[in-house]
């Protein structure tokens, strides 16, 4: 895959170029038709996603409501990330909001690439626990004014 695609990630940004081709070379592509299903909530979690082209939806199946979107991706956005650090099944659906391209990294084959480069494998667990703390943060945030607008636990 060419590195540029992977350039405008938030995961990879800062990584100097013989690190982010490592990354590329074991990037694979996929293309996806709107509508198509990337994974499933529940599903098994061995890949991460980098949107280069198009937009992604990730959806979660609400009881008695049906799909709700909790972000549309754009190019640039990373998602399943969470598949690189455990093993846990898949939190949420991904589908393919429009017809968009995807770089599909393995977790296999990053554990390798950051096992025979230290360094890299240093600069990408940071970049990872940023974007957790990061969204753990918001998330937080949503709680606190989910419950100031809801007066809290009685």
């Amino acid at each position: 895959m060419d590195p540029s695609a992977l350039r405008a990630c938030t995961l990879f940004k800062a990584l100097p170029a013989d690190r982010l081709a490592k990354i590329a070379a074991v990037a694979t592509h996929r293309d996806y038709r709107a509508g198509e299903v990337v994974f499933h909530d529940g599903d098994k979690g061995d890949e991460m996603f980098v949107v280069v082209a198009g937009k992604v939806r990730i959806s979660k199946a609400v009881k008695g409501v049906g799909e709700e979107a909790l972000a549309v991706l754009e190019a640039g956005a990373h998602f399943g990330e969470m598949a690189m650090v455990d093993d846990a099944p898949r939190a949420a659906d991904a589908i393919a909001h429009s017809t968009c391209a995807l770089a599909v990294i393995r977790r296999e084959d990053l554990d390798r690439a950051m096992f025979l480069d230290k360094e890299l494998a240093y600069d990408l667990l940071w970049t990872f626990v940023r974007t957790l703390t990061a969204r753990l943060r918001e998330t937080n945030d949503k709680i606190q004014g989910f419950f100031a607008m809801t007066g809290g636990f009685k």
